[in-house]
């Protein structure tokens, strides 16, 4: 009887994980035949290709089949994995290229942001905040002398590069001069919409966020200090503004205690 039978096993399968994953270069365990293998070989390789291309369609198309498939052989080869649940398998492929963007690689400058924009529409779809459970708000209530409640499905986001159009038509070779805004949200009948915003507009969400304990009055106010102006038009367009996040679902209302 082998001394350490358990040893021996947990030797082979990772001869024969390795081999799943790199078989030009990694030898399988002994004894197994090929048709079993290339069984193993295929079914790991089908299911992450369509799992991945499932989640970033406009990657797959954009990149082609030949680079597509060679990255994600190398994704199979290079990366290892912080969790083993499918759903997170897109923030794995993301960690995978923004780790891969620090060597020396032929891949498109934007590549990255456009995971992240494919990964965003994925993991708020999938996310389990429940608006239920939200701080007590009245819908109706004062969003300037108020605390507007900024929805927790609601992402502001920015890119430097306007991922939002990156398809196989159109694939820019240096980024705009300016940054790109996008608003995420998910609605009240779970669907995942993604809007432009400008940049006044994101870095109202962005304050809001931050400092969740301040007035309407004092979000514009200071806002309107990073501005550098004193305009009333100014005030007067942010008030506008605020009332359109909520008829849109992306603030809740004024939230009525500051404590829950």
């Amino acid at each position: 009887m082998p001394k350490n039978p358990g040893g021996d096993l947990r030797r082979q399968q990772f001869q024969l994980a390795a081999h799943i994953r790199d078989p030009e270069r990694q030898p399988p365990p002994p004894a197994i035949e090929e048709r079993r293998l290339a069984i193993y070989r295929d079914l790991f390789y089908n299911n992450l290709d369509g799992l991945l291309a499932g989640n970033f369609p406009v990657m797959r198309k954009t990149l082609g089949d030949a680079c597509w498939q060679r990255m994600l052989r190398e994704f199979m080869i290079e990366h290892r994995a912080h969790t083993p649940l499918f759903p997170e398998l897109g923030r794995e492929w993301v960690r995978y290229l923004d780790a891969r963007a620090e060597g020396a690689n032929a891949d498109p400058p934007w590549l990255r942001e456009l995971a992240h924009y494919e990964w965003v529409e994925l993991a708020l779809d999938i996310s389990e905040v429940s608006l239920s459970e939200v701080p007590a708000h009245d819908v109706t209530g004062d969003l300037i002398n108020g605390v507007p409640l900024l929805s927790p499905l609601a992402w502001p986001l920015a890119y430097r590069w306007p991922v939002h159009r990156i398809g196989p038509d159109y694939q820019p070779n240096e980024a705009p001069s300016a940054a790109n805004f996008l608003l995420v949200l998910r609605d009240a009948d779970h669907k995942v919409r993604f809007n432009e915003i400008s940049a006044l507009s994101f870095r109202l969400l962005q304050r809001m966020d931050e400092s969740s304990q301040l007035s309407g009055r004092q979000q514009l106010a200071a806002l309107a200090q990073e501005a550098q102006t004193d305009s009333a038009d100014f005030f007067t367009q942010g008030a506008v503004m605020l009332e359109s996040f909520r008829a849109s679902g992306v603030v809740l209302g004024a939230r009525t205690s500051l404590h829950s």
